[in-house]
């Protein structure tokens, strides 16, 4: 086919996808899926008549809007923004419609009420009971002049959403600064050469710092000179907000989200759009949720006060910009290691092949290298097999940043698994991180904290990928309770912990030895550093978020920053100066999936903390436990609801005190 966005038969053919080709491939699907949702309002309410069409039509929109989505995440230009942005109203609009359409709706009921229903398996069910759900949520019994209005609401959020994000980069991007040797001191030789390349690329000499991750983490946490961590500290904690260039400034898209997520909710009939969002969630009300976090905050508080105290005796005059580097220091003093000294333990090829033998030894699976087009070089491309050698499943690997790449880490799926006729179409996805690249000959190295957030995103790569589930809308993460949805992944991160683990995916850059026992013996003692302070910070931006979709009104209430400060008042153990606009870099709740529901994040860590205190009882490495949590939580996807998987793999409800044994709050 000559537009590759149209082509379904295998891999996205990535290598020669072109802005030119967004356009042409979207107008084509939308059609086509506008075609398959006449047909299917005139035929019988049945899975085969009905359903399976419809999935069909909707699959390959999505698949190829997935694409265009990936490529502006991680290898953004101005043609291909142009052209996402061009498409993005179109795209809305068709789901807003889907989501809004009467017979379709009246189609789902009717196949709910029918004898067929209840001779479909479970995932078919699991799927109609989301649609019902959905087709509410999505406004399907509102008046004609509310669809209208409803429709116009998702393609305004839609559109701020991405503006959203775009300004984040280009806030990150449009900063740089360049310092002489004598500036640089503490700052480790890795993040040096990869400063100085930097700066000889603009024909500058010098070290030049930017904001992204890689080049700003290492001046805040090793830099002695404090006038420049002040200042990257400053330029990073004010992106896109008042204090840069007028057309970055996501302060009026904040209110105006917060404003049309409320309205959409009153439309609903809902009194928040925290409500709207619990929905299809595990916890049932914005209630539940903030006591479920004051309750974590006042186990936690004791522990945040004293990690306070500690920090501020060492380092008297502590500013927002010296919280990490006085961290690391204190740390290093108290521990006797330093987090630069054990990152030269983990090599890339060496964390990566650790992160593989523990999947593999888990669930009994084998991965090897593979090939695919791919959207950049440094993408690499992996298949997921059996014991028999039958492929289960395949990812891409994309670990390190560059400008054209938005922040942070995520997994995606590109390809959901489900049972096409004879032939089962494997799951397909994406994982990216935001690593330092190999500098000066030597492989990429890892901190540990990176290894974490490895083994994390992988999880979210395994939940997709070892699915038996064989229907599109529940296979894999489709389908998983948001607030569930972190349990495979935060799961993996204790391996992390493990000396059986560890000393198999370890090996000095320079002398090739494994870590030591007694240095690790130190980082595990060190485990709960700071785990006070670190709790409340997330308690912090949940209750914050939940306050925010809940009890914020936009036309009585100050601002959402006004908002924060309350919240920073009654939790924050640090505040951070007036400037700090992290509000406008928070993309997780305005450009990402987690308004409402950033609280996610610590109530899936109550499970996975309980479900790996299971592996702690049996063997963390014992294939007969790793197979039962395949079974029971991996391989069932969104099949059904997320409690009754917990409880299938433990075996009772999910208990809170293994995530504080873990965190140091009470004693083993």
């Amino acid at each position: 086919m000559s537009n590759p966005l149209l082509d379904f038969s295998g891999l996205p053919r990535f290598a020669e996808i072109e802005p030119a080709h967004v356009a042409s491939a979207i107008d084509e699907l939308l059609a086509q899926g506008r075609a398959a949702i006449a047909a299917v309002t005139t035929a019988p309410p049945t899975w085969d008549a009905f359903v399976a069409p419809l999935e069909d039509a909707n699959e390959r929109i999505g698949r190829a809007w997935g694409q265009v989505s990936h490529l502006h995440a991680v290898m953004d230009s101005p043609a291909l923004r142009e052209a996402y942005n061009a498409n993005l109203p179109k795209i809305t609009q068709y789901w807003t419609e889907l989501g809004q359409n009467e017979a379709l709706f009246a189609k789902y009921k009717g196949l709910q009420k029918s004898r067929e229903f209840s001779s479909l398996g479970a995932a078919r069910r699991k799927i109609i009971e989301n649609a019902v759900r959905d087709f509410r949520l999505s406004g399907a019994e509102l008046a004609a002049d509310k669809k209208a209005r409803f429709a116009a609401i998702q393609e305004e959020l839609a559109g701020l959403s991405a503006k959203f994000s775009e300004n984040v980069l280009d806030a990150t991007n449009a900063f740089s600064i360049t310092v002489p040797r004598e500036r640089t001191a503490g700052i480790p030789e890795d993040a040096l050469h990869t400063a100085r390349e930097a700066a000889q690329k603009d024909g500058k000499e010098g070290f030049k710092f930017t904001l992204h991750a890689p080049s700003y983490l290492p001046v805040m946490q090793y830099g002695e000179d404090r006038a420049l961590r002040e200042t990257l500290y400053r330029e990073s904690s004010t992106r896109a907000s008042e204090f840069g260039k007028p057309e970055w400034d996501n302060t009026a898209n904040i209110a105006r989200i917060v404003e049309l997520r409320r309205e959409m909710a009153r439309l609903l009939g809902y009194a928040s759009f925290a409500e709207v969002s619990l929905v299809p969630k595990m916890a049932e009300s914005p209630g539940q949720v903030l006591g479920f976090l004051d309750d974590l905050a006042h186990r936690a508080r004791p522990f945040a006060e004293k990690d306070v105290a500690e920090l501020r005796e060492f380092f008297p005059d502590l500013q927002a910009w010296d919280v990490a580097y006085a961290s690391e220091k204190l740390r290093a003093k108290r521990y006797a290691f330093s987090d630069q000294e054990v990152k030269q333990y983990f090599p890339e090829d060496a964390a990566v092949g650790g992160l593989f033998r523990v999947a593999q030894a888990l669930y009994q699976v084998s991965i090897v290298p593979s090939k695919a087009p791919v959207w950049h070089e440094d993408v690499r491309f992996f298949d997921v097999r059996d014991r028999a050698g039958a492929l289960v499943g395949q990812f891409y690997m994309d670990l390190y940043a560059r400008e054209t790449k938005r922040g942070g880490a995520w997994m995606d799926d590109a390809i959901g698994r489900r049972r096409k006729g004879e032939r089962i179409q494997t799951p397909v996805a994406y994982l990216n991180c935001n690593f330092s690249s190999p500098v000066a000959g030597k492989p990429a190295l890892f901190t540990h904290d990176e290894v974490l957030t490895l083994f994390h995103e992988f999880g979210h790569g395994l939940h997709h990928l070892l699915t038996r589930v064989e229907d599109l809308g529940v296979s894999g993460i489709n389908g998983v309770e948001w607030d569930a949805v972190e349990l495979p992944s935060q799961f993996m991160e204790n391996f992390c912990w493990e000396w059986d683990v560890l000393r198999e995916m370890t090996r000095h850059v320079d002398t090739g030895s494994s870590l030591p026992k007694p240095l690790f013996e130190k980082m595990l003692a060190a485990k709960n550093f700071q785990s006070g302070m670190a709790m409340l910070r997330q308690i912090e931006f949940a209750e914050f978020d939940m306050l925010l979709h809940s009890d914020f009104d936009p036309a009585k209430d100050r601002s959402a920053l006004a908002l924060l400060e309350k919240v920073r008042d009654r939790v924050a153990v640090l505040k951070p100066p007036a400037y700090n606009r992290f509000l406008n870099n928070f993309s997780h709740i305005f450009a990402g999936g987690y308004a409402a529901g950033y609280y996610s994040y610590k109530w899936a860590e109550v499970l996975s903390a309980d479900a790996y205190s299971f592996f702690e009882e049996n063997g963390i490495l014992d294939a007969k436990v790793g197979a039962r949590f395949r079974d029971e939580v991996l391989a069932v996807g969104g099949s059904r609801p997320a409690a009754e998987s917990f409880r299938a793999f433990r075996g009772r409800e999910p208990r809170v005190d293994a995530l504080l044994k873990h965190s140091g709050m009470i004693s083993a």
